[in-house]
This record gives structure tokens, sequence and C-alpha cells, in this order.
């Protein structure tokens, strides 16, 4: 169990280190969380399927060129792992409104790392910050394990 735990905050840690780098507006280190030898994928709010890395990353340039900083936070993360892939479900929180997005990620070279990323909108949950009180919060689950890391 504590090599499981160490793995899931590796993974939070990843996935908190592509937002901070999103709200800072920082290509770089949001490009360093992604895979380099994976395929990867993003599906940006309201957008197209892009694959690849040459068209992810450049949406990604041209998102944080645009926008520069952003007042982003992510809330409500749940990290579940699957064997040698996983997935984080957490909202995005902006000044205008929230989305739900998924992040799954692979091991790469002992290193977790992103290949996919999606977000769109979501029904206002009213909870604020505080995870949404279902039947699914369990520490662990028939297809894998997950935790909430708060």
């Amino acid at each position: 169990m504590e090599i499981q735990n160490k793995t899931l905050k590796q993974i939070l840690e990843v996935n908190r280190a592509f937002y901070e780098a999103f709200a800072n507006g920082d290509f770089l280190t949001v490009k360093q969380t992604w895979s380099r030898s994976h395929q990867i994928s993003v599906i940006h709010p309201g957008s197209v399927p892009l694959h690849g890395s040459k068209a992810v990353m450049t949406s990604w340039e041209i998102i944080l060129e645009n926008s520069g900083s952003s007042d982003i936070r992510c809330i409500n993360e749940r990290v579940y792992l699957t064997g040698e892939s996983a997935y984080v479900v957490c909202n995005e929180v902006f000044p205008e409104g929230q989305l739900v997005a998924t992040n799954i990620f692979v091991i790469e070279s002992g290193v977790w790392r992103m290949v996919h990323h999606q977000a769109g909108p979501c029904p206002d949950s009213g909870q604020g910050d505080e995870p949404p009180d279902n039947e699914n919060l369990s520490n662990e689950s028939p297809q894998g394990s997950s935790t909430l890391l708060h």
C-alpha cells in the first residue's frame, strides 16, 4: 500500500506541475509534463481532437502565448492507477466558470508523463472545492485504485 500511495502522489505531483505551469503561462514546463516517446492527444473545450506531439504542443503554445498567465485552479483531483497507466479526473476553475478534465499518464523512464488531456464544460456542482458526495469515493475500485489526495 505504501508503494501505491507513493505512486499516486507522484502522479498528482505531475498533474499539479502541469496546472501550475498552465497558470503561469510557462510553455516549457507544460511541455515537460508530456510524454516524449508515446503518442499524445488533446481535446480542448469546443475543439476537435488533436493528435501527435507537433499538433498538441503547438496548441498549448498558442493558448499560453495568447493568455499569458491564467487564473486557473485545479480542484477535486481523483487519481486512478491502472498498472502502467493512470488518470486524473479533476475540475479546472477559472474566473469565468468551471471545466471538468481528464488527464491520462503513462510511466516513461521511471517518470509519469501525460499522454492525453481533455477538458470540457460541466454543470456547477454547487460543491465548491469539495469532491462530490457519491459512492465512488472509495480508495479501491474493481478497475484499479484511486484516492483523493488533498
